[in-house]
């Protein structure tokens, strides 16, 4: 169980842009910024649908790139995901789709994010 996850960006201001419009289809986004001085100088913020879960920190990417999968309430936020995704300037890395070989209702997208971190958006429900 992951309470909350998160990831160092190159570039804080286009990263943000990125995820916020990445998230925004699942109901997600900025909920939290932490103030610079209770960070040495970082850019913090947290992101998430009803408390931050996900964090990005403006920092050295690490090596090798991370991955990340975000839960999706229905198959349509998966597909509303990767286009935002896509338009925000993620690079697709799997268009939204059943994945069998994970389970039989297992639909999901992958965008690589600005840094090459491949973030996905997952949906375990089957069609209704």
């Amino acid at each position: 169980m992951i309470d909350h996850t998160g990831l160092s960006v190159s570039d804080f201001d286009r990263a943000l842009v990125f995820y916020e419009a990445a998230l925004k289809p699942m109901g997600g986004g900025l909920l939290m910024m932490l103030p610079e001085e209770m960070t040495g100088g970082e850019k913090v913020c947290g992101l998430g649908r009803d408390e931050p879960t996900f964090w990005i920190n403006e920092g050295p990417v690490q090596a090798p790139r991370l991955h990340v999968a975000f839960a999706a309430r229905n198959r349509a936020e998966v597909d509303a995901f990767h286009a935002a995704a896509l338009a925000a300037g993620g690079r697709d890395n799997g268009a939204p789709g059943v994945r069998p070989h994970y389970h039989e209702s297992y639909y999901a997208a992958f965008v690589l994010a600005p840094d090459g971190n491949n973030i996905e958006a997952v949906c375990h429900r089957p069609p209704l």
